[in-house]
Parts: C-alpha cells; structure tokens; sequence
C-alpha cells in the first residue's frame, strides 16, 4: 500500500530544501527524497567546495604578489590535501546542518533513495537497502538536477578524465591540466589550478571566447587569464582522445588548421545535463525537450497539473539564485494565493574568477539588437582610487542605461567584489532609480561602490 502524502519532492538542493520546510511549516504532510547528499549540487559539487578551492588559490596568487606590496616572503608550498581538507570540512559542516534541520521538521519525511515515477502522481524510492517503497501525492516537486555532459569525442571512454565534481577529489595538482570546454565553470577551475601550480590550456569550440558576454567584457576577461599564464584557445574542434605514454593527447582543429595538444590530467567542463533519465517521468506522461529537459509554463508547472519542475532540471539558467527563488514563486502561489511567475525574472549571475565578473539584465548587444536607445558608459579600474590603493587595478565596469528614461538596463562589473557592485545596480534597476542618482549618490569614501559615482559621471559625455 502507497504511502499518501500532500507533498512529495524529488531532490533537496536550493529549491527542494526550503520548499519542502515551508510547506510542512504550513501543515502540508510532505515526503522529501534525496538520491545522494543533502544539499544539492551547491552545496556539495559546486558553489560550496569550488568557492572554498578558489579561496586557497587566491592566498596563493597574493603570496606571489607579496613583492609589489613590500612584502618579501622566501617562498611557499601548496599542499593539496590540506586544500582539500579544508573544502570538505566546509562543505561536511553545510551539509549536516541542513540535514539535520531537515529531520528536525516536524510533518516532513526525509528519504534517501532512487526516486522514480510509477505513475502520474506516484513516486517509488528504492532505499540503499534495496527495499522500495511508494508514495501518493496530489503535488510533486521535481528538483532533481544536473550531472557534467560528456561529449562523444572518440577515444575518451578509454581515458581517465575528470569532471567538475572529481576534479575537486584530486589528490595531487596536475602539471600540465587540459580543460575542454570555455564555460564560466572551465574558467573557474582553470584559474583556480594555475594559481595552485599547473600549467592550464583552455580548448573552447565556440569562435569567440564568453560568447555570451559583450565583446569588451569577454576580452578582458581573457587577458587577465592569459596574464596569469592560461593558454586559451578558441574555435577548437577536437577529433580524438588518446593516451600518449604518461600524458593525455587531444587532436582536432583550430580553424582550418590541425593541432595537437598534451596534458597530465584532462576537465570535461563542456556543460551539464538533466538527471530526468533516472526518474522516468514517461510513466506519468511529464513532457521534455530535445535536451531531456522538463517543460515547465511560467509558474513552473509541467503538462501534468500539480507536477512542478525547479531549479536546473527545467532548463534555461542554471544557477543557485534562481532555483532559490523558483521555490518562491511556488510557495507564494500554492499557500499564500499568490500570482507569481518566472516571466520577466531579472536575471543576473557571478563568474567566480578573480577578478570576479557581476552580470545584471541585458548586454550592450541584447539592447542595441532589441532597438532600444542606449547610453553606455565604461570605467576601466585602473582610474578607481580603491582599486589602486589595494593594487587590484584589472578589469572595467560597465553600464547601460536607456538613453531616453535614464533607467539602468544592464551591468557588467568585471572588479574586485564584483558580484556585490552588481548587486547594487541590481536593486537600482529593480527600484527604478536612474543613472543620475546613482551618480550623484554619497557613497562611502574610500570603497569600490563610490566608483559608480565615477561610471555614471561618464554617462553624461556619451552621446549613445
């Protein structure tokens, strides 16, 4: 006999997790079952550990520095294993405090098992003694994830590679370290292990490097990489993996030119895709896309209603923030009577290099492609009196602002601490302030956020 619950969610990352405690808070009788680790993938095998990594890297590259600061240190060591013990203990102490308030709340079940769909509103979990067991529920929550993609390349299923998640349990640094693949989690691992003593080559097949990105921002980001000693290339297309004694040999196409490229140790870090092969969602008739992904509507529910998708496993942008506030828009519309929706969400996320790069809302490109009338301002971070006190010079901000209403449409905010100059934008934008009040703002002398006062003052010589 199926177990009847009101609620039943499939995952406990950043959506899964707190909607699951308030919907029990609100009386709901709920089951929340995790295949793995509780969590997610932030907390387990991404923003947690990488952030934690990435941190040791820095105090490594500032050591390095020491000399322009008039400090003279007589050299240092990295030892991996105590990197790697210090990223797990963060990472251990994250993750039992949310288990352990998970099971602390009262009318939620928290499982480990394998969840599948046995039916349209019927989940079956097989538990880690092998032992199954089902469960009824008018509403389910998918928040199941994502797993690294692995590209079909030919000889790379007889190859030891590594993945985003296995990278971060590597016992040593790699010497010559072969990452495939540009995107924002490739950069960040690439710096990350240059700065702990690998040579790094970045293989990007895209023909311009952050594709995404404006074409400034891209280059700087770029330079500053390559500037540390990052080998990128781009426009790359790889035919074959092989091993070639005790190294790693990629051959392909650069262009119309053939190369060929070693490495101790190669990162697949080419993309992710949906784990909705693991929970047969056919059996209760959930559509996906050409990719594996659910199809949600605007308030996040699939074709089959009372069955919603959160979080990566619906597609578009995969990041923490919005899975987060997915769980929101479901919480406020299905216990508070609310309307909301994910349409017109403003989108905004952090690439985790150093210097780290802030993105809000649209790129000079989007805007000038939509037609809408722009004034753009730009502010390289050499002429920031903060940024040159701390000798953190590298980088630019940038605006864009509707050239007829004076409201910010986008940011880019490639600086120290970027991630927080953007957010302010970020409020500023969601406010409806305009440029010129930012411009003419009292901040606090002498910090990174006064710079805005300096970017929008250019805004007043841009002619659009």
């Amino acid at each position: 006999m199926a177990q009847k619950k009101d609620a039943v969610i499939i995952g406990s990352g950043q959506a899964g997790n707190p909607l699951a405690k308030r919907l029990a808070a609100a009386g709901w009788k709920c089951a929340l079952i995790e295949r793995k680790w509780a969590g997610g993938t932030c907390i387990n095998d991404g923003c947690t550990p990488t952030k934690t990594m990435i941190a040791s890297a820095r105090v490594a590259h500032l050591i390095q520095r020491s000399a322009e600061f008039g400090i003279h240190t007589t050299g240092f060591s990295v030892n991996i294993k105590e990197v790697l013990s210090r990223k797990n203990s963060v990472v251990d102490s994250f993750r039992g405090s949310i288990e352990k308030r998970l099971r602390q709340t009262p009318n939620l079940d928290y499982l480990f098992g394998e969840a599948f769909f046995s039916g349209e509103k019927e989940i079956t979990v097989t538990k880690e003694d092998g032992s199954r067991e089902a469960i009824t529920a008018e509403k389910i929550f998918i928040n199941a994830g994502t797993r690294p993609q692995i590209p079909a390349v030919p000889g790379l299923e007889g190859i030891p590679y590594l993945t985003s998640t296995s990278i971060m349990d590597l016992p040593e640094i790699p010497s010559q370290l072969l990452i495939l693949g540009g995107s924002y989690i490739a950069l960040e691992f690439g710096q990350l292990y240059r700065r702990l003593g690998a040579e790094v080559t970045i293989l990007e097949k895209a023909a311009h490097f952050l594709p995404k990105e404006d074409e400034d921002i891209s280059d700087a980001v770029k330079k500053i990489l390559e500037e540390e000693g990052i080998r990128i290339l781009i426009n790359t297309s790889i035919d074959r993996v092989a091993s070639s004694g005790k190294s790693i040999q990629l051959d392909g196409s650069m262009g119309k030119e053939k190369f060929s490229v070693k490495g101790s140790h190669l990162l697949i870090a080419t993309g992710r895709e949906p784990n909705t092969d693991r929970l047969q969602p056919a059996a209760a008739g959930i559509l996906l896309d050409k990719h594996g992904f659910i199809i949600v509507n605007d308030k996040l529910e699939t074709n089959i209603p009372g069955i919603y998708a959160l979080g990566d496993i619906k597609g578009g942008p995969q990041f923490t923030h919005i899975s987060y506030n997915d769980h929101l828009v479901l919480y406020k519309n299905l216990v508070e009577n609310g309307n909301e929706t994910i349409k017109d969400r403003l989108l905004n996320y952090c690439l985790f290099t150093d210097p780290e790069l802030g993105r809000v809302g649209l790129t000079e490109k989007e805007a000038r492609d939509q037609g809408i009338p722009v004034k753009i301002a730009t502010l390289p971070m050499t002429s920031v009196a903060r940024g040159i006190e701390t000798g953190e010079t590298r980088g630019l901000l940038k605006a864009i602002v509707h050239a007829d209403n004076k409201k910010i449409i986008g940011a880019a905010t490639l600086a120290p601490g970027g991630g927080e100059l953007m957010s302010i934008l970020q409020m500023a934008m969601m406010g409806g302030i305009s440029y010129d009040k930012i411009r003419d703002m009292v901040f606090a002398h002498p910090t990174f956020a006064e710079s805005l006062n300096n970017l929008f003052i250019k805004l007043d010589k841009e002619k659009g």
